[in-house]
């Protein structure tokens, strides 16, 4: 497939899915992206919305399935519950994909971001990606590879004992089991991993999707969860990995897409700026890295706003390919 055409198929897909959801007043359908080819490392396309006066941005979040960190990080000066009318949201909607296998569930812990590698209904690849929830610093997410071993509807939650403990000493103690329905914190879909005790499942709180608020979980919106659910087998691959900073080269240039770190794992913007250096360097030698704006990446570093951006070069007329402006990315 070429790049022009792979491009049109995925934005088809995805605008059908916001359509969608701005008719039936709905919460948007997940993300889909045709599976682009292996030189072409990014998928989807920044958008905008103007809102109006009762919007919040936790509101806009959820109708394009972004989490609450992803937009106020692409939106550092709009206040998330009064951002007032005709306020232009940047919609972070553009993604490099993690890691380096393509295949079943990654999940990007600093990214809160889940992507499911599978079929459409036509038996094409394509890559789905939803907004997640993720451990909190003293309940941490655990990394590396796992699986879906199984999958339940309406789950009863067995809160365990530390997190009654926990509940307890907060003065708002917790029974033994939590039937299904509105107060179960599992929401109405589970897939219990590999790990034993962790698990990928719904909510009864979906503003806090996108945030690192759980016990270790991955926490998604109920829309999301509903079509994970439908979509992954038992025995699917999960792959937890930690890129507070994604690298891709696209054509001639590289792109990179910056998050906060873990905050166990707080670099300096520096120290990121010559990890980043040290990957160009390795696959394509010093030579490379040369003309780069060390400065003008290094503030792209410090925005930390979840957007891929190229990288940028201290001639202006090398920093992009031809063809191709920055209003594009």
């Amino acid at each position: 497939m070429t790049t022009a055409r792979y491009l049109m198929s995925t934005q088809l897909i995805v605008r059908s899915a916001i359509l969608f959801a701005l008719m039936s007043g709905s919460s948007a359908q997940a993300a889909r992206y045709m599976l682009p080819p292996s030189d072409i490392p990014i998928v989807g396309r920044v958008q905008h919305y103007s809102t109006v006066h009762s919007d919040t941005l936790a509101d806009i979040a959820r109708l394009y399935g972004v989490g609450h960190d992803e937009i106020v990080a692409a939106n550092p000066d709009v206040d998330i519950w009064l951002p007032g009318e005709n306020t232009d949201v940047v919609v972070p909607s553009r993604f490099i994909l993690p890691g380096e296998v393509r295949e079943g569930i990654v999940v990007n812990l600093p990214e809160m971001r889940l992507y499911h590698y599978g079929k459409d209904e036509h038996g094409r690849s394509v890559v789905t990606t939803h907004p997640v929830s993720v451990g909190r610093m003293d309940w941490k997410t655990p990394l590396g590879a796992s699986s879906v071993v199984a999958k339940a509807t309406d789950p009863s939650w067995y809160p365990p004992k530390s997190i009654r403990k926990e509940h307890a000493d907060d003065g708002d103690p917790l029974p033994l089991i939590v039937p299904a329905g509105p107060d179960n914190p599992l929401g109405r879909h589970v897939l219990k991993l590999g790990i034993p005790g962790y698990l990928i499942h719904g909510t009864n709180r979906p503003y806090g999707v996108g945030m690192r608020v759980t016990h270790g979980c991955l926490r998604m919106y109920p829309e999301d969860i509903e079509w994970l659910y439908n979509d992954v087998n038992v025995s699917t691959p999960v792959k937890l990995l930690n890129e507070p900073f994604k690298l891709a080269r696209l054509g001639g240039r590289y792109f990179v897409e910056i998050h906060r770190p873990l905050e166990e794992d707080a670099e300096s913007s520096t120290e990121t700026l010559e990890k980043i250096f040290s990957e160009i360097e390795q696959e394509l030698g010093l030579e490379a890295t040369r003309d780069i704006d060390r400065e003008g990446l290094l503030s792209v570093i410090e925005r930390a706003h979840g957007v891929p951006e190229a990288v940028p070069m201290r001639d202006k007329a090398k920093s992009l390919e031809p063809g191709i402006t920055s209003a594009s990315f």
